[in-house]
């Protein structure tokens, strides 16, 4: 036996010595219950934009009836001349929008081809869930979010978030998203702007999706 691997057991020796000899309880009782929330040090939505903005992502915090403003300050803060508008968008999301001088794309006539959203600014869409503990928005494709393409292809992504919405773990998020996942739409996880690194470890960002993410968290 090698010294490695006998050090490896003493270790694990000593770390049980004081266990009774005995049979291990096969069911021991666990107090926990799937998709409970967790405990969380701060105020769960300020959590939740702390995290956000750990990504590099733009995080701008506002009352529910200043979401226009904040949306028409977006559009002008990234001199965004077009934005992609998804099916289900509150009109007065789309016209605060308008009226910063971005011009409106949608899909209410077909499809737009990958080369046809990669040409477009940007796009606006609500969302589905925000992880306090992960710093994650969910998309689950609903109304207001549009299929994956829009989300995933333009290099900016304006994305809305509600405070109900803001739930402390993964679990949670999952049990949210139930009803979204049984009827077989898809989700999208994000976790900030898109980013990798190459073997240099050189951070390169928006090469799966939005080089730049700007969240409105509202209320």
């Amino acid at each position: 036996m090698s010294s490695a691997k006998e050090e490896i057991l003493a270790r694990v020796r000593s770390a049980i010595a004081d266990i009774p000899a005995g049979s291990v309880e096969e069911r021991a009782p666990i107090d926990w219950e799937y998709a409970r929330g967790m405990e969380i040090d701060g105020d769960l939505v300020n959590v939740f934009a702390e995290r956000v903005e750990d990504y590099r992502a733009v995080v701008v915090r506002c009352g529910e009836n200043e979401i226009e403003d904040k949306i028409g300050e977006a559009v002008k803060h990234h001199n965004a001349s077009s934005l992609l508008i998804p099916p289900g968008l509150e009109d007065s999301w789309s016209a605060a929008a308008e009226g910063a001088g971005t011009r409106l794309v949608t899909e209410e006539d077909g499809q737009l081809s990958a080369k046809e959203l990669n040409v477009v600014d940007g796009v606006l869409t609500a969302s589905a869930v925000g992880i306090a503990d992960t710093g994650t928005i969910v998309l689950d494709h609903g109304a207001g979010q549009g299929r994956r393409a829009l989300s995933l292809v333009p290099d900016l992504h304006i994305c809305v978030v509600r405070a109900d919405q803001v739930v402390t773990n993964v679990p949670q998020a999952i049990a949210r998203l139930g009803d979204a996942v049984r009827a077989g739409q898809p989700l999208t996880w994000i976790s900030g702007p898109s980013a990798t690194s190459d073997i240099e470890l050189s951070r390169v960002e928006g090469v799966h999706g939005p080089r730049t993410l700007h969240v409105i968290i509202a209320g």
